[in-house]
């Protein structure tokens, strides 16, 4: 018995010193924490990329926008198409009555009818009469004749409607695999990081942002800032704060999440102005003010390429929607690399 109990033992430890030789079965080493040089550029490459989803959410949401004109164009042609064939329907049975009750009347020009009468004031008379029908009758067909040309019209706008609507379309569609790329990509990057490289990568993120917000303010940009808020830049500035803590999601207006641009053109919804829907949009058609005169409800429009816009609130700092897996939040107004502010309303 001690025998066969040693022997399984020894099998036993045998098996065991078997599996741990094969490789990969034994616990991997923890992997080294990246240097802060290494998890610097991680953190750029990351913000790279979260910049370029940034980009195509813009670009999905000008191509949304124009796409939601384009439709209510489309419904607005095809009711007038409606109502002129509708007309052009009753013109013709106008017509066609008229040429029924000549054809009743003999097929004889109405003059040779007067003529046959034998009565001089019935022929004045009914002279008179057939003139105003003349008229009417050349009013008739011209009308006909214009009702059909603005259908034309209207079927070829239609058209063209179609055509561009597709197209938005199209370029909504492509935006869309974009940003689902770029946010991919940030994520599989993101995933590599440990709790601790995260915590550090945060911490640099919040280091970065208020060593730019310091050197803003110590350039002096706030001495002539002070300005008070106009009654519906406070309202604006009352929705946008009141969203605070709500997640971004790209494409997102409300009322559950934002992105960075759905948060301002529903804050100046609120405030009673329809803006522009993206920042880029915002950034090219709202009216623009020196950063020295900007007032609370003013947005400020970030890095060169427009990707991205804030709520200025007073006090040096803006509300905004960050990006992904990021809150909406107050930050400072010099935290990001400025490119001009604007101005929705007075």
């Amino acid at each position: 018995m001690n025998g066969r109990r040693s022997a399984a033992t020894a099998a036993t430890l045998t098996c065991a010193l078997a599996v741990l030789a094969v490789p990969g079965t034994a616990h991997a080493d923890p992997k080294p924490p990246r240097s802060e040089q290494r998890l610097q550029e991680v953190r750029s490459e990351i913000d790279g990329l979260y910049r370029k989803a940034a980009l195509a959410t813009d670009s999905f949401n000008l191509a949304e926008e124009r796409a939601d004109k384009q439709s209510s164009e489309i419904v607005k042609l095809a009711r007038e198409i409606v109502k002129g064939q509708n007309k052009i329907d009753q013109l013709k049975k106008r017509a066609g009555a008229e040429a029924r009750a000549q054809y009743r009347g003999g097929g004889l020009p109405a003059e040779a009818r007067l003529m046959l009468s034998g009565d001089p004031q019935l022929f004045l008379d009914g002279a008179g009469r057939f003139r105003e029908g003349q008229q009417a009758t050349k009013g008739l067909l011209g009308e006909l004749s214009r009702t059909q040309a603005d259908l034309k019209i209207y079927t070829q706008d239609a058209t063209d409607q179609w055509k561009k609507l597709e197209s938005h379309r199209k370029k909504k569609e492509a935006a869309k695999k974009e940003v689902k790329k770029q946010l991919a990509a940030a994520k599989k990057l993101e995933s590599t990081l440990e709790k601790e490289e995260r915590a550090r990568l945060l911490a640099m993120e919040q280091e970065a942002e208020q060593k730019a917000q310091t050197a803003w303010l110590d350039s002096g940009a706030l001495k002539t800032v002070g300005g008070k808020a106009t009654a519906s830049g406070k309202t604006a500035v009352a929705y946008a704060t009141a969203q605070i803590g709500k997640p971004y999601v790209w494409g997102a207006e409300g009322p559950g999440s934002f992105d960075c641009s759905g948060l301002t053109s529903q804050a100046w919804l609120a405030a009673g102005r329809g803006i522009p829907r993206t920042s880029q949009e915002q950034w090219k058609r709202l009216p623009r003010v020196a950063t020295k005169d900007m007032l609370p409800g003013d947005l400020i429009i970030y890095f060169g390429d427009a990707s991205h816009v804030g709520m200025y609130i007073g006090d040096g700092a803006i509300v905004h929607a960050p990006r992904p897996g990021r809150d909406v939040t107050i930050a400072g107004a010099g935290s990001m690399p400025i490119l001009g502010v604007v101005r929705p309303g007075n």
